[in-house]
């Protein structure tokens, strides 16, 4: 499917491909020799789903967006538009987050970094960005958000004042993206890629993060954040499964209910994890409003007989454990 498969449908995915690189600028050398094995699989699996609107969640971010138009120039059908701001995965802070007496590391920035922009979020298109109409909502601070639950240790706050007053809520992003789809008003995108709910001590800061994280989507559902947007799509990676793994799941159960969505692919494993680690878990979504049409959904994940399977090589691991996921809509 070249752009729209006939004149109303409009295919959009999410994909956590492995596109960070152990450093600034590594990711668009990789891009450039053009012989990397992971990023060729991440291209030809795109390349085969072929959606009109493609959330990435696992792209480092250079300030002119150079490896962005490297990896879409790259791709066997470019996109004409595309999108990224500077997240908050490895933007210093100067504090010590984690409080374990040391500064400069990679969990001490606003969300967990080896470098500034290490692990960013992306957008690519068919149709175009309106960009001077985005709302970023990567610059809430946590505690500003309703009902923020904050960690705790030992019944004491985890957080200092001085870094409850620095720390954001979003550890990448929250993006709400307006793109200027044809036969009707823009579709908006809302995308984000959350911390995964683990890697942390008793005092849970990484779960109660993720959780709220997917809240901040419930306030802008509800009109916390301005005017609720009529016909959107919630597109990333909440890193929270809503009926196993670590985290918070009923969180991601009760969002998935929530009144303003569609949920057309429950119960479908989106991340290939060993079985004697978190298992086969559904973290990456694409959650279009009720007023579309859903025409067609499904997780890029071929088995082993099948001709595509060769995509995501024998391991299944070719492109990284993350499957991109697809859904057509039309009004």
């Amino acid at each position: 499917m070249a752009g729209m498969a006939h004149a109303e449908t409009l295919r959009i995915a999410t994909f956590a491909a492995p596109l960070s690189g152990d450093g600034p600028g590594l990711l668009l050398r990789d891009i450039q020799a053009g012989d990397d094995e992971q990023v060729m699989a991440i291209q030809n699996i795109i390349a085969r789903n072929m959606p009109d609107i493609l959330v990435l969640t696992d792209f480092d971010y250079d300030l002119d967006g150079i490896a962005l138009a490297a990896f879409s120039a790259s791709l066997a059908d470019p996109y004409p538009h595309l999108f990224t701001l500077r997240p908050n995965a490895g933007l210093a802070t100067g504090l010590d987050l984690n409080a374990n007496g040391r500064l400069g590391e990679a969990r001490d920035a606003q969300g967990y970094g080896r470098f500034a922009g290490d692990g960013g979020m992306a957008i690519l298109s068919r149709f175009p960005i309106l960009a001077g109409q985005v709302t970023d909502l990567s610059e809430v601070l946590w505690k500003d958000l309703p009902d923020a639950t904050l960690p705790q240790l030992a019944g004491a706050p985890f957080l200092s004042a001085a870094v409850q007053d620095q720390l954001r809520l979003s550890s990448t992003g929250h993006w709400i993206v307006p793109i200027a789809v044809p036969g009707g008003p823009p579709l908006v995108v809302m995308a984000f890629d959350a911390t995964p709910p683990v890697f942390d001590g008793p005092e849970d800061m990484n779960g109660l993060r993720n959780r709220d994280e997917l809240r901040l989507w419930e306030h802008v559902l509800e009109g916390g954040f301005g005017p609720a947007p009529d016909s959107f799509i919630i597109a990333g990676n909440a890193n929270l499964d809503p009926n196993g793994g670590g985290g918070y799941s009923q969180a991601m159960a009760d969002f998935l209910a929530h009144p303003s969505l569609q949920d057309p692919l429950p119960d479908q494993a989106t991340a290939d994890w060993p079985d004697d680690g978190p298992g086969d878990l559904r973290v990456s979504y694409v959650l279009p409003s009720r007023d579309w049409q859903i025409t067609g959904a499904g997780v890029f994940w071929p088995a082993p007989d099948d001709p595509d399977r060769a995509l995501i090589g024998e391991d299944g691991l070719a492109a990284g454990p993350h499957r991109l996921v697809w859904v057509d809509i039309s009004r």
